[in-house]
């Protein structure tokens, strides 16, 4: 069954711990002595009702003040899905706890009470949902009640709130009227808001999408132990972070570089034939390399970044201010190794999302800085992978946690050396610029994702013909589609390159660069190139986000190619008159970790579309 990891978000007394114990108590996920005591104490309290938010206020001082203090975890299930849901503080002193609640959440539910509208702090927990890169959000406006059920009141509060999500990295989100107090819309369909046609809360927890912000591709294994029962078994454990494997698999250990095989996989007793992200594992290897805890293993052709200069956003959790220069442990995946925030770029103002000059950080305060580490930290892009995006700092003295982070990237003010400096030089001094229409506003516009679909394979798989096909498929169903050929942009962007090693992979690189600029304004772009090194390809796909970019192996024998054969290149090549022909005399390197394999021997063109929009469908890409 399907787990949804969501929180709940909002003001003071928006009714966050209502609408929780609305929710349990609706589902009848509550124990019976647990339901006579908050009965009883309701009771005692002179109150004719069943006093919901108390299902969830744990703390005594919770109960006397009515608010939410720490962070509490609740779990309940339907025959649909499992649920775990983190129910954190609203007032700004407990940002720390909220962010610590959402940090592991698919879903955020953000409570709107509908007769103040939308407040300060729903503003500042959705921007925050929004940093920590929650994939779904639900607006719900509570207390329609004790607006009389206003249609208009609920239509000014979405149209208010909508205009300032506009201005985020918004996430996939929807407004709900509901009363967590009367049960309105929760469980139940409310028959008080008849002019509502959307869905109920529960009906949408239910349906949501959670593979969402789920990073299935980058296959990411922090070693937390090894086991060495006796002289015949070395087995490493830990939890897949992201990915999957298979046993057969080369990966290799970071940071010795060295590669071996997945020899086999074990979940407790049980031998796996694949591991898929959250998976806690145990897997032997074919060689006896050395690998021990806080080691990483990876896909041998799909490295993580390596930087000891890292950009990364900072929420700062201590009473006692950040202080530059200090030494702190850095706790990243298993591993442990000391650092120092080196810089404070700026204070980010999580009320008005402004960002000021600060040379500290106070408790609760965020802000962007770069961060030294003492040796070379293997990462993903925080927005890429969570798990391998995400640090804490821990005081060297008290051993408290001070701080979460998450990483950007490398840092900008260190060079690295492997990069040309001529491209380092380049950029230096140039700022992206912005366009006037937000990418979320394009896909509600567009009823799509924007996306690039990377189609690669020898020439004569059938390529061409299937872009076309799709292309005009996606056209017919009002998508905005862009197709780009390899030969195309040879024509005239790439037409100073040839075709050594090193032409192709900045062939590539170009092709990637015009891709991103057309997902960048709401586009599906339908990528067509052989593109034959499974490392360029790598790079590429780093430009994108994990849930906007799908690798298709147009996967053919190259004899069938060469029967096929549509330009007569294979012909040619074989007489001398093309040099550096992939399948001749230059090599194809078969994808790793395509999404999608289309092997056009057996599949028709037609039938090979079918399969590429079944998938865009599975997987979300079409509002």
């Amino acid at each position: 069954m399907e787990l949804l990891r969501f929180t709940t978000a909002g003001s003071v007394d928006d009714g966050k711990s209502t609408l929780i114990g609305r929710l349990l108590y609706d589902t009848k996920s509550l124990f019976e002595d647990r339901l006579a005591d908050i009965e009883r104490t309701s009771l005692l309290r002179g109150e004719t009702e069943i006093d919901l938010a108390l299902f969830t206020d744990g703390l005594r001082a919770e109960r006397e003040q009515r608010i939410t203090i720490d962070v509490a975890y609740h779990y309940f299930s339907t025959p649909k899905r499992k649920f775990i849901i983190a129910d954190t503080p609203g007032h700004v002193q407990y940002t720390r706890n909220m962010v610590t609640g959402a940090s592991t959440a698919t879903l955020a539910i953000l409570l709107v009470d509908a007769r103040k509208g939308s407040s300060t702090q729903s503003r500042r927990h959705a921007f925050l949902s929004s940093l920590l890169g929650i994939s779904q959000l639900v607006v719900a406006v509570n207390k329609m009640d004790l607006v009389d059920y206003s249609k208009e009141r609920f239509e000014e509060i979405r149209e208010e709130f909508r205009s300032f999500l506009s201005l985020l990295d918004a996430p996939s989100y929807v407004f709900i009227p509901i009363s967590a107090l009367r049960g309105d819309n929760i469980v139940d369909r409310s028959q008080n808001m008849p002019w509502y046609d959307g869905p109920v809360l529960l009906q949408h927890l239910e349906n949501v999408n959670t593979g969402t912000g789920v990073n299935k591709v980058d296959f990411r294994f922090p070693v937390q132990c090894v086991l060495r029962p006796n002289q015949d078994f070395r087995g490493f454990a830990g939890q897949l972070t992201s990915g999957r494997i298979r046993p057969g698999d080369e990966v290799s250990a970071l940071p010795s570089g060295k590669t071996s095989r997945i020899q086999k996989i074990y979940r407790h007793k049980e031998e796996l034939d694949v591991a898929i992200a959250g998976d806690s594992v145990v897997m032997t290897l074919e060689h006896e390399i050395d690998v021990s805890r806080g080691d990483l293993l990876v896909r041998t052709r799909n490295l993580p970044h390596k930087a000891t200069h890292v950009d990364a956003i900072l929420c700062w959790m201590s009473e006692e201010p950040l202080q530059l220069g200090k030494s702190y442990w850095v706790s990243h995946t298993t591993r442990q190794l000391r650092g120092q925030v080196r810089t404070l770029e700026y204070r980010i103002d999580v009320d008005t999302m402004q960002r000021q000059p600060a040379e500290t950080l106070q408790l609760n305060e965020m802000g962007r800085i770069e961060l030294e580490v003492t040796s070379p930290l293997f990462f993903d892009r925080y927005k890429h992978n969570h798990g391998m995006g995400s640090f804490v700092l821990i005081d060297e003295t008290t051993n408290n946690t001070v701080a979460a982070g998450m990483i950007r990237g490398a840092s900008r003010s260190v060079v690295d050396l492997k990069e040309p400096v001529a491209q380092a030089e380049g950029t230096k001094n140039v700022v992206w610029a912005e366009g006037g229409v937000t990418l979320n506003e394009r896909a509600r516009r567009n009823g799509h994702r924007a996306g690039v679909l990377w189609f690669t394979g020898l020439s004569g798989a059938g390529k061409s013909t299937i872009t076309k096909l799709l292309e005009q498929k996606l056209f017919e169903q009002g998508c905005q589609v862009v197709r780009l050929d390899g030969d195309n942009l040879r024509h005239g962007l790439n037409s100073d390159l040839g075709f050594t090693a090193e032409d192709r992979d900045e062939n590539v690189r170009r092709f990637g660069e015009v891709a991103k600029i057309c997902a960048s304004h709401g586009c599906l772009v339908l990528c067509s190139l052989i593109a034959p090194s499974q490392e360029a390809r790598t790079k590429i796909r780093q430009l994108f986000e994990p849930e906007t970019f799908l690798e298709v192996f147009v996967d053919c024998s190259l004899e069938v190619c060469k029967k096929r054969d549509p330009k007569k290149l294979y012909e040619r090549a074989a007489g001398g008159e093309i040099e550096n022909f992939t399948g001749i005399d230059a090599p194809y390197e078969r994808p790793q970790n395509a999404e999608i394999v289309l092997d056009t021997e057996v599949l028709s063109p037609e039938d090979a579309v079918k399969t590429v929009l079944a998938r865009l469908a599975d997987d979300g890409w079409f509002r």
